[in-house]
């Protein structure tokens, strides 16, 4: 980058000045945590790796010993199952007249159908 598009260096005895006037405490409503509380930190840090060398590759091989290739994330729900199904003309057109997106509102027809009948 170029220099005038960069933050210009600190020296030591700006960086010191800086960190001194630091407040103790810090109230940040948009942290996901509250920082004062080592609990509440440690507890959101937990899953955190630690990346020496840095560098996209780093990154992409610390995250690989984490989670497998196509494993879904913690509290993400299951996918959807592909299939094929036969509708009547007149479904399929008034669903497809919904727009984008008409598929799950089958799958929502189909989800509140369940809620109050049992198949066979």
């Amino acid at each position: 980058m170029k220099r005038s598009t960069t933050s210009p260096k600190l020296s030591a005895k700006q960086v010191k000045a800086l960190i001194d006037a630091a407040p103790e405490q810090v109230a940040d409503p948009d942290s996901p945590y509250d920082p004062s509380d080592e609990k509440a930190v440690n507890a959101f840090w937990k899953n955190a790796v630690v990346v020496n060398g840095g560098g996209y590759a780093a990154v992409r091989a610390a995250l690989a010993e984490k989670r497998k290739p196509g494993q879904r994330g913690p509290g993400r729900r299951p996918p959807k199952v592909a299939i094929n199904i036969r509708l009547s003309p007149e479904v399929l057109d008034a669903f497809k007249a919904t727009g984008e997106g008409w598929q799950t509102k089958v799958d929502g027809a189909l989800q509140d159908w369940l809620k109050t009948h049992t198949p066979a």
